[in-house]
């Protein structure tokens, strides 16, 4: 399965290519199952009811501690989130100044979320959160006067103020972690991660993936990855129910 970050139709065309070199190189079936929404998601995902996931970096760590998992191949690249306002706003220089303002952001468990609120040691005093979905969208809510400020990855930033644009400025930077990954259960033995781990690294994996690589990593390989690259990120999850 995966974050359920799509629609049903977006998402088959994504993952079931990637299901299906997985069964051609596993030598038995693997199916492609969209959970629809996070509720469901996150609820199997504890239960273990998922042998291959591709998500976050803080979900795989929790796999890692609580279900057994092993992380296989990730996103290349550094992940970093940060916290913008707009650049004429004289108000904001710090990120404890958000407490009780709002902020543009996807609905936790999203990591930018997360990251963000995690600053925050007091839940009585917290940014208040504008459920927004997509990237742009939350760059756009805060530029617009929706929100007072926005979490993104600091790559989308990178693409929104291209060319020397500056609308914005950074009020926090959160800490650089590994991009989205794959992990694999315990019921896949240790030859089939391995497996795994060599299907899609491979020139046949690299075609499967296009979809997923274009989507989360400008089209770049996967790249193999062990656990102690995600040691202590499922911290971020330890305010989310469930978790």
């Amino acid at each position: 399965s995966a974050a359920p970050r799509e629609e049903d139709a977006e998402a088959e065309a994504i993952y079931g290519p990637v299901a299906e070199h997985l069964s051609t190189a596993l030598g038995k079936k693997v199916v492609f199952k969209h959970a629809g929404n996070w509720g469901v998601y996150q609820g199997l995902m504890q239960k273990g009811a998922y042998d291959i996931v591709f998500d976050g970096p803080h979900f795989n760590s929790w796999r890692v501690d609580r279900a057994q998992h092993n992380v296989l191949v990730k996103v290349p690249g550094d992940h970093v989130f940060v916290v913008l306002v707009r650049k004429d706003n004289d108000k904001i220089r710090e990120l404890k100044q958000l407490a009780g303002r709002s902020l543009c952001a996807h609905a936790p468990p999203n990591l930018g979320t997360l990251t963000a609120l995690n600053e925050f040691e007091n839940p009585a005093r917290q940014p208040i959160i504008i459920n927004t979905d997509g990237w742009k969208e939350i760059y756009d809510g805060m530029l617009g006067g929706r929100c007072v400020a926005a979490v993104i990855p600091l790559k989308k930033l990178e693409q929104f103020e291209a060319a020397g644009r500056r609308e914005s400025k950074i009020v926090f930077r959160g800490a650089t972690m590994p991009d989205n990954a794959l992990s694999a259960g315990p019921r896949l033995t240790p030859s089939d991660q391995d497996k795994v781990t060599r299907a899609l690294l491979s020139p046949e994996g690299e075609k499967a993936t296009t979809l997923l690589r274009e989507k989360y990593g400008n089209s770049k390989p996967l790249v193999a990855t062990t656990n102690k690259d995600f040691a202590g990120l499922s911290n971020y999850l330890r305010n989310e129910w469930g978790y």
